[in-house]
């Protein structure tokens, strides 16, 4: 156990010590944020007010169109073919011309002439206001009442509540408004994690084993400990390193955006301006404590600690597979990208596996994938915000840990064989004969 320890105490500190690690543990969530602000400033500087002057021959219109952060309009008595060579003098990015309409049907052509292209944002506001104008003068010619038939439309909500049934039969009514859009993203950015630490340190590990290898180093290492001492102290001491800096990284996550939000006006943050002409949308406070509530109502008790027990356990299926692949090449790096090929296609399939969870948690498929000890890791983290059934969470861990056990055992018959073996190409009969005799 002594032995044990130091080896993971070397294979932490060589890490956690080098300027890389520093640097990157650094940069990457600098980088992250930055990443962000720019993207929110792209957005903002895009953003551009067009002035259109509106010929309108239909007399429809009117001059009751209604102005946006996108839009101004200035209805103009003038003769068009006049109006569209001088526009730009008078101040204009275009002229909308509306033509005299016979007879409205279910679609109205305008045209609008101007020497730029229309943006997405500026086309889509001008036909929604054009429609409910020309809509309002519809309900107007028929003689209905507008009012009444206003009154008509509805909006739905859904307040969604679960029930708890209790053992005295009482049934209690929790409240889950919202908290499926949280627990999708929730699930999403918890399966993405998890992806990329199986990699990204399941890789790291390979390496490590594959360097040591090809500078005879692990030959000294062997004299002193067992070869699946040294194996799990490597894959221990690793992960230790990628939870640190998964630590670092949430805690400078928090303090980054933070001081970013400082320099950034909250209405920048919020979404493209309603194009309805409808009721003034939510403001940017109503749906941050709406995204709040709805977070405040995930069972994070559960979440917290199963989403770790479920990184731990995925990096320690995975990075074993990868110490033994390490372990039976050696300096020929295509070699070991075709071995690793059976481990990364799981991992893949789990990535996409867990989109589809996430539309539908409760299916078939996120039951059995959720149970498959090489999806797991991925797809029932992903699942944890929709409150799977206890026995679903408590049989996925048992195959899970399982598994884990027997990955570490047979990786450890091929990595003491394959660590000391030099000069031949090791091929998936070969690794065959080291776990049938190994």
């Amino acid at each position: 156990m002594e032995k044990l320890w130091l080896i993971i105490q070397r294979e932490y500190l060589i890490r956690v010590k080098k300027w890389q690690f520093v640097l990157i543990t650094i940069l990457t969530p600098l980088a992250f944020v930055l990443l962000i602000v720019v993207v929110i400033f792209i957005f903002h500087s895009a953003k551009s007010t067009a002035k259109i002057a509106v010929i309108d021959e239909s007399g429809i219109v009117g001059k009751s169109l209604k102005d946006s952060e996108v839009v101004l309009f200035k209805i103009v008595d003038e003769p068009v073919d006049s109006l569209k060579r001088h526009f730009k003098e008078r101040g204009y990015d275009g002229v909308l011309h509306i033509p005299p309409q016979r007879r409205i049907g279910t679609s109205v052509s305008v045209v609008y002439y101007s020497d730029k292209q229309l943006p997405l944002s500026t086309q889509s506001y001008i036909k929604e206001e054009l429609a409910r104008k020309f809509r309002a003068y519809k309900i107007t010619q028929s003689g209905y009442d507008a009012a009444i038939l206003k009154s008509f439309e509805t909006e739905v909500d859904i307040l969604e509540r679960s029930l708890v049934f209790t053992d005295t039969g009482e049934v209690i009514e929790e409240d889950k408004t919202g908290s499926s859009a949280v627990a999708t993203v929730l699930g999403t950015v918890m399966g993405f994690t998890i992806y990329l630490v199986l990699f990204i340190y399941g890789t790291l590990v390979m390496r490590s084993v594959m360097e040591e290898k090809i500078n005879r180093i692990v030959e000294v290492i062997i004299s002193s400990v067992k070869p699946f001492q040294l194996m799990l102290g490597k894959i221990i001491g690793v992960s230790a390193v990628g939870l640190t800096q998964l630590f670092i990284w949430i805690v400078l996550m928090q303090i980054f955006l933070f001081i970013a939000g400082l320099f950034l006006p909250l209405d920048t943050l919020s979404s493209a301006p309603s194009m309805t002409g409808g009721e003034a949308p939510q403001t940017d406070m109503d749906k941050l404590m709406r995204v709040f509530y709805a977070a405040s109502q995930l069972n994070w008790g559960l979440i917290i600690p199963l989403f770790l027990i479920y990184f731990l356990c995925g990096y320690l299926l995975y990075a074993s597979f990868f110490a033994a692949i390490g372990s039976a090449t050696g300096d020929d790096l295509g070699e070991s990208q075709s071995l690793t090929l059976p481990i990364t296609i799981p991992v893949v399939l789990a990535i996409y596996i867990m989109m589809a969870v996430v539309e539908n948690p409760t299916s078939t498929l996120a039951i059995w994938s959720s149970l498959f000890p090489l999806f797991s890791p991925i797809v029932m983290p992903a699942r944890l915000p929709f409150d799977p059934p206890f026995w679903e969470i408590v049989a996925s861990l048992l195959i899970l840990i399982l598994s884990v056990v027997g990955a570490v055992w047979l990786s450890g018959r091929i990595y003491r064989v394959g660590i000391l073996m030099y000069g031949k190409k090791v091929g998936f009969k070969e690794i065959w004969k080291w776990l049938r005799h190994g």
